[in-house]
Parts: C-alpha cells; structure tokens; sequence
C-alpha cells in the first residue's frame, strides 16, 4: 500500500529552537552529517519537516516507533534529499520503497513523504 505523509515547519521556530538549545537540539534529531550538510536554518527546517512527513507516512509520527535517529536525509549526487531508515525501521514498518521532497519559501520548510509497504503489515497491529 501507498501512504502519504506531510509536514510544515516555520523556519523561525527552527531558529528559536537553535538559538535556545544550540548542539543539544540539532543533535536530537539530526546525525552530525546532515547538521554538516545544512546550509542554512531554511535547509535545518527542510530536514525536520521530512522527518516528520516520513513518519507520518509511516503512520506513527515521532515517538515510541519511531525516533528521528531511526532515519536520516542524504543529498543525492543531483542534490535531492533521499531517505536512509534504520534497517530496524524498515523490518518494524515493511518499508518496500520510500520517497520524501522538501521545498522551503516564504519562511516556511515544506515536506511531503511517500513509502510503500504491504497492506496490514503484521506490525501494525502491535
């Protein structure tokens, strides 16, 4: 089965959050080389918003299933984000195929997330 996941995050509330807790909230939800690979605070907030997109696609949000260290956002060699989850997320979730894009304009970070799992995933209903 297709699922379908979204998120929007204000780039400001990124920033209030950096400047509040510095390293200590960057490192809760991203490994160190996506906090290298960010750019700027627009490109931090991208990376929230696709975690958070991809976990609701997953149908669990952030949390108890599912932590932001349980996937990371790489660039592909054209600069696209792409997804990695932990091959325990994949074996929890029956990840089959996956799929995340990220936009940030206007003082927002967009994110939308597609994965593929197979219907009724035997985790599910855990």
């Amino acid at each position: 089965m297709i699922h379908v996941g979204t998120d929007i995050v204000s780039i400001e509330r990124i920033v209030r959050m950096k400047r509040r807790y510095g390293d200590r909230f960057l490192n809760r939800f991203l490994y160190p080389e996506e906090i290298a690979s960010a750019k700027s605070d627009a490109s931090l907030a991208g990376l929230w918003a696709g975690k958070e997109a991809l976990s609701k696609a997953l149908g669990c949000g952030i949390g108890e299933q599912l932590t932001f260290h349980d996937m990371r956002i790489v660039k592909t060699p054209k600069g696209a984000p792409e997804a990695v989850f932990s091959p325990e997320a994949v074996q929890r979730f029956g990840i089959q195929e996956h799929s995340v894009s990220i936009t940030h304009d206007g003082g927002f970070a967009v994110a939308v997330a597609v994965v593929v799992r197979p219907p009724r995933h035997r985790k599910d209903t855990q």
